[in-house]
């Protein structure tokens, strides 16, 4: 029987209760096809549907953000005029989507579409991955200025004591932020590559030329001060072209062996990836630090909470701290860890007041591994969760929006305020006395919602509540209204 209209009535607001305040982010790894396109040879149609299949699982499963990785090798897995086509996309570097479309702006759609952010994965200085089956196409890098690339071990990277490379690569960005609505800009580990035994990257040419004007700085401080300046630029560029879109680093997750006391590892970033993250976080030079927390709880030379607690000592300009884990390992042939395991690790970043986690790498949740899907949707994921507020790049709160309808079997409808646009909503109903909580997508300055009951189940709304989130995080006032017959 359907529900006569209802009148709305207004009343004294009550405490509602809060959101969780938590960066739920997914890596979306292509290179070599580790989460996406799963082939090179796959339809135009074929990627767009594991695309929606990936946006799906992640709102699934209470995350709200996924980190996609556009630019593997100095290549695009968007439409550029400055770098080719990936290879991971069409089989061959160069070859465009057919039918065309644009893989960037389609993931941006459906990532809104759900309520999640879209930050854009590009790693600066790798050129070549020996992945690639294919020859570089005649607009690659490594084609156009053979000078700038340098081959070592099984890769290809672009010099980062070259200024040009760095151009390059603050070009790329710049036409990303220009071009392309992300919510944020994401880099990884690789700085100067990981070392080959014995064999020290070539880059004498541009050490020269640094001594030839007149530089004064041993090679590797000079090294250290090139992705000192790369990271700063970046920042700064960021900030100038769109200074809401949050940039974000993701470090190996030791600073240094021995630091803090009793860590160990076989790498020494500042040593041999000339990566000084501790300086960049000190600095202030990212909007949210991502280090690479990729070993269980219980192994004491690389400690999940004593490298937690580093990094979190590390961060006196209060930036985010959103360590990533290495869900994958949930594999049965990868590490076979259970969920307990990660759901330890989060519960440990929210312990040390942390806000937030990224998962590495989507594949863990296409393919379930011993359950890790389920088993976080029904534990630590269980509610959702907004992104903690950014209040460094913008602390004013978005207009408070209007409730037009609110009906006892669920149904709202509400109008935004006037003024800034909100990202989502957050939308809170009082159902048989208790409230619950839900995210809503920013579709148009008219929001509307309807809530599913289970058939059969006797439910009453006598109240809801709507309040706008913005791009930073920044919560509008709630708008309150209570239903009445």
């Amino acid at each position: 029987m359907a529900l006569l209209p209802l009148l709305v009535i207004a009343t004294q607001q009550p405490d509602l209760p809060p959101f969780q305040r938590e960066f739920r982010g997914v890596w979306v790894a292509t290179v070599d096809n580790i989460d996406w396109p799963s082939k090179r040879d796959i339809t135009t149609e074929q990627q767009k549907r594991e695309l929606v299949a990936i946006m799906d699982r992640s709102h699934e499963l209470r995350l709200n953000a996924v980190i996609f990785q556009v630019r593997p090798s100095a290549d695009a897995l968007y439409v550029s005029k400055l770098e080719p086509w990936s290879e991971y996309l069409t089989g061959r570097q160069g070859k465009a989507p057919s039918p065309a479309y644009d893989p960037l702006e389609f993931a941006i759609q459906e990532a809104r579409k759900r309520g999640l952010e879209l930050h854009v994965w590009l790693n600066p200085y790798r050129a070549f991955h020996p992945a690639q089956k294919g020859p570089a196409h005649s607009s690659h890098l490594s084609q156009t200025r053979p000078e700038l690339v340098k081959s070592y071990g099984k890769y290809q990277w672009m010099d980062p004591g070259e200024p040009d490379v760095q151009k390059r690569s603050l070009a790329v960005v710049a036409d990303i932020l220009k071009r392309y609505d992300v919510d944020g800009i994401h880099i990884d580990d690789y700085f100067y590559p990981y070392p080959e035994k014995g064999v020290d990257f070539p880059d004498g040419p541009s050490f020269a030329k640094y001594q030839a004007r007149g530089g004064e700085l041993e090679r590797g401080d000079w090294r250290r001060k090139n992705v000192d300046d790369f990271v700063e630029n970046l920042y700064k560029l960021i900030k100038r072209e769109k200074p809401l879109v949050k940039f974000g680093i993701s470090p190996f997750g030791i600073y240094r062996p021995g630091i803090p006391a009793g860590i160990k590892a076989g790498v020494d970033q500042y040593a041999q990836l000339y990566a000084d993250a501790e300086k960049w976080l000190r600095q202030g030079w990212c909007d949210y630090f991502t280090p690479q927390l990729y070993w269980p709880v219980a192994q004491t030379p690389q400690s999940y909470p004593v490298l937690l607690n580093y990094w979190l000592e590390q961060n006196v300009k209060g930036r985010h701290i959103w360590p990533g884990n290495f869900t994958s390992r949930t594999n049965p042939a990868e590490g076979n860890w259970k969920p307990a395991e990660v759901q330890q690790q989060i519960a440990i970043t929210r312990g040390a007041g942390a806000t937030g986690n990224v998962h590495f790498s989507m594949k863990a949740f296409s393919r379930n591994w011993n359950n890790i899907t389920s088993s976080l949707r029904g534990s630590v994921y269980r509610e959702y969760a907004l992104p903690p507020a950014t209040p460094w790049l913008d602390a004013k709160a978005p207009p408070k929006p209007t409730i037009e309808l609110a009906s006892e079997n669920g149904h709202v409808k509400w109008t935004a305020g006037k003024g800034e646009n909100p990202i989502v909503w957050a939308l809170w109903q009082r159902v048989n006395g208790n409230w619950t909580r839900t995210v809503v997508p920013f579709q148009g300055v008219d929001g509307e919602f309807r809530f599913d009951f289970a058939p059969g189940k006797e439910v009453k709304v006598d109240a809801v509540a709507v309040a706008a989130v913005d791009r930073s995080g920044n919560m509008s006032e709630p708008a309150y209204r209570t239903v009445s017959l």
